[in-house]
């Protein structure tokens, strides 16, 4: 199941797209109107939303709704850091020995479509294509062998990066957090639909020239060692995005630099997702 948050008419609720068409969900109270409330919801809220899918009735084109990003305001937006072997490779830096975290503020998060902002401030603002897995169940100390249960879905995000900003700091928080520097989406694929999220091909493009050609399979910890490593120390919630790291081909490490520039546009494709595109404008004035 593709979920969605999408808005229609000015209203924003939570849908399933089938096709060329998004299930709306309005109307229906067995249905709750927010991603994280859905998620909250379990087995329920899902039959819920399946049973709407196979009435075929309201049905939405596409084309008409405006999708945001499917968890807009995550209540945790986590990402790792140097977790592929051939991004690992690119950096000449050690690999490390346990799994490298940080926080991108949820404020960050836009959707399909959405714009990129370039800051004022900086000349150095990089992309990043990632696999994102959505945590479903309020968990902690999950093993390893039951991690899986605990994901209800993957996304995409783009790991938008002010280069120069993030290494003023060993936390990086702010270089990984600038307003509209967290696109996430287009939908959720439930995790039923992701037979191994382990061997996905990942592929990011500026414009029409490929940068990034990886596969999951090079993770140097994979998602289930990532929830089994982080509920250790805190209680994970339905709603919580956690993105897996990026692969090489980042703009820092090409020659000349890559970085991104106003009317560009960045294109992440992950197999058996689907692929979240975002155009690249100079910072609007307030």
């Amino acid at each position: 199941m593709k979920l969605v948050t999408f808005t229609h008419d000015e209203e924003s609720r939570v849908g399933a797209v089938v096709d060329d068409f998004v299930v709306d969900s309005k109307g229906n109270a067995a249905i709750p109107a927010t991603m994280i409330e859905f998620l909250s919801a379990g087995a329920a809220a899902l039959a819920a939303m399946q049973l709407q899918i196979d009435s075929g009735t309201q049905r939405i084109a596409l084309q008409e709704v405006k999708l945001q990003a499917p968890i807009p305001r995550p209540g945790k937006f986590l990402g790792v850091g140097l977790n592929y072997a051939d991004h690992i490779d690119e950096t000449g830096l050690e690999k490390p020995e346990y799994p490298t975290f940080f926080t991108k503020q949820s404020s960050c998060v836009i959707g399909q479509n959405d714009a990129i902002h370039l800051p004022k401030i900086s000349d150095k603002t990089d992309y990043e294509g990632e696999l994102a897995f959505v945590i479903g169940k309020r968990c902690k100390h999950v093993p390893i062998e039951l991690a899986h249960e605990v994901i209800a879905g993957f996304t995409i995000v783009n790991d938008v990066t002010v280069r120069d900003w993030q290494f003023r700091t060993p936390t990086w928080t702010l270089g990984k957090s600038f307003d509209t520097h967290g696109p996430m989406g287009p939908w959720l694929v439930t995790s039923d639909e992701i037979s191994d999220p382990h061997n996905l091909d990942l592929k990011t493009w500026v414009d029409d020239e490929k940068r990034q050609d990886s596969n999951t399979k090079h993770m140097i910890f994979n998602c289930y060692e990532l929830i089994a490593y982080l509920s250790q120390a805190m209680t994970l919630e339905p709603g919580d995005v956690i993105s897996t790291g990026t692969p090489s081909g980042v703009g820092v490490k090409m020659k000349p630099r890559g970085y991104l520039k106003a009317g560009q546009t960045v294109r992440i494709e992950i197999e058996g997702i689907g692929t979240l595109s975002n155009p690249i404008i100079d910072d609007p004035e307030v």
